[in-house]
């Protein structure tokens, strides 16, 4: 079985610690690849190998920088169908969804690029005559990423790309469930042409490795996707980093009496069920309106007897497997969580005696808002019905939660529609769609518990790996004292 080591300063190297863990195929259960356990000494090589490159990469003209990643959009192109399937072998889901995991770090890499040729501020007249002033984007310096497992090529795009272009050197750390992912991706920045030491990759685990990174002095900024409780933990110990931070979601799907059945249908299978609900956009919980709501619920449990459960590399493959045994045991838990609560278990609710990680596409009904499994987030494939009588309640049970990533309404009403997107307390609202399906040159983030109200993708993404610098230039000749001080 091969053996991986770290990026440090453009070389690939063996930790201090010499401890080393396993990447497993959740299909399988089987082990692909043996990693480095990192510590503390290995994320300070990489930080003092990223600070050093720091002044290099930020001294490379920004259109240069974009050159850069325009390379690695084209190499990723090559590549497009073996990092796929590397995806779906390390963490499980299916091939088509893994080559639009892909696809992402593609259209990231090359939106990013462009915005090599203008990394915009703005101009404003002054209050005094003879003066000039202006915003500038600026880099950080020495930036930390911290990645989950599932997106792992597309995550770690959506903040390599924006960091890189902006000209901030990097330390990255990838899931541990998915660490041969991002060794592959970093492989192709450094086939692209990443000068050494700009990009730096240390594999570990988030206390022995994630830990030190978020405290290190000398980083300037972290960026992380994953728990809400590991997103706590980094904004009580960061000190004063920039902190970007986006942390999950419980994101309803409302369907009103007016709205297409099959076409919500068609949505809840995509938004509950892909990437076996491994999303943080996935739509755990469906508000329906009464008045439809057997209807939905008859329509919707034919569909759901016709996925497929499998191994990701089959074609017919709808469901995969759970990333691991623990994700496993936190869905049966919260299957009888929900019995207990009083919901209904209407399919599924069991785990699948084969090897690897395999569980149930499970539907409850029969749903209260108070209820634990339509309140915290699951990350496994469990969707939850929750009856309610008109638009009102249903807009007040989708904000009833602690998060607000993303949102859906399913109406054939206008004004039900724009009202959805006024009042849902969410960053993403859809309108006839799922709850999944985010473009890249949208930003991409939520309200209340999800994050700390940074935006990644789109122009917003800039904003996270960038420092404003307003400037003053005074062509007077004289003193000149703002707010009319003489």
């Amino acid at each position: 079985m091969p053996v991986y080591g770290n990026l440090i300063g453009g070389k690939w190297v063996k930790p201090a610690s010499g401890r080393t863990f396993e990447s497993l195929d959740p299909a399988t259960g089987r082990p692909i690849g043996t990693f480095q356990s990192s510590t503390e000494k290995d994320i300070k090589k990489a930080v003092s190998a990223a600070r050093k490159a720091f002044p290099g990469w930020k001294a490379v003209p920004a259109p240069e920088r974009g050159q850069m990643l325009f390379r690695i959009a084209e190499l990723l192109r090559k590549d497009k169908e073996g990092l796929a399937s590397l995806e779906t072998r390390e963490m499980g889901k299916a091939i088509n969804e893994a080559r639009g995991d892909v696809q992402e770090a593609i259209d990231i890499a090359e939106y990013m690029a462009a915005e090599g040729r203008r990394l915009l501020g703005h101009t404003t007249p002054s209050e005094l005559p003879d003066r000039f002033c202006a915003t500038i984007k600026q880099p950080v310096g020495v930036f930390g990423l911290i990645t989950p497992w599932n997106f792992p090529i597309a995550i770690p795009a959506w903040k390599l790309m924006p960091a890189l272009i902006a000209g901030n050197t990097i330390v990255f750390k990838p899931s541990s469930d998915s660490p041969l992912c991002a060794i592959e991706f970093v492989k192709i920045l450094e086939k692209a042409g990443i000068p050494p030491g700009v990009v730096n990759l240390v594999t570990g685990s988030g206390r022995d490795a994630g830990g030190p990174l978020v405290k290190h002095k000398d980083v300037g900024g972290i960026s992380f996707t994953g728990s809400m409780e590991t997103g706590i933990w980094i904004t009580q110990n960061a000190g004063l980093k920039k902190v970007g931070l986006e942390l999950g979601g419980k994101n309803p799907i409302i369907v009103m009496d007016d709205a297409d059945l099959d076409l919500a249908v068609d949505g809840v299978l995509w938004g509950g069920y892909a990437t076996t609900g491994q999303r943080c956009t996935a739509a755990s919980r469906v508000i329906v309106h009464e008045k439809v709501l057997k209807a939905f619920e008859r329509k919707l449990l034919a569909r759901i007897g016709k996925l497929k459960v499998g191994n990701g590399m089959d074609p017919k493959t709808d469901v995969g497997p759970l990333v691991n045994k623990a994700a496993v045991d936190k869905t049966e838990s919260y299957v009888k969580l929900g019995k207990d609560e009083g919901a209904r278990l209407c399919c599924g609710g069991k785990r699948i005696a084969r090897k690897g990680f395999f569980f149930q596409p499970t539907l409850f009904t029969n749903c209260s808002m108070d209820m634990k499994i339509c309140q915290e987030e699951i990350f496994g494939p469990i969707v939850s019905l929750i009856p309610v009588k008109g638009f009102s309640q249903a807009i007040d049970a989708a904000n009833s939660v602690d998060y607000g990533l993303s949102s859906a309404i399913y109406t054939s009403s206008m004004k039900r529609a724009f009202r959805a997107i006024e009042l849902m307390d969410a960053g993403i609202t859809y309108v006839n769609s799922s709850t999944i399906g985010a473009e890249v040159h949208l930003p991409f983030g939520g309200t209340k518990a999800t994050g700390n109200g940074t935006r990644e993708a789109g122009i917003e993404g800039l904003n996270e790996f960038t420092e404003t610098k307003a400037v003053y230039i005074d062509y007077s000749g004289r003193l000149q004292k703002a707010q009319k001080i003489k």
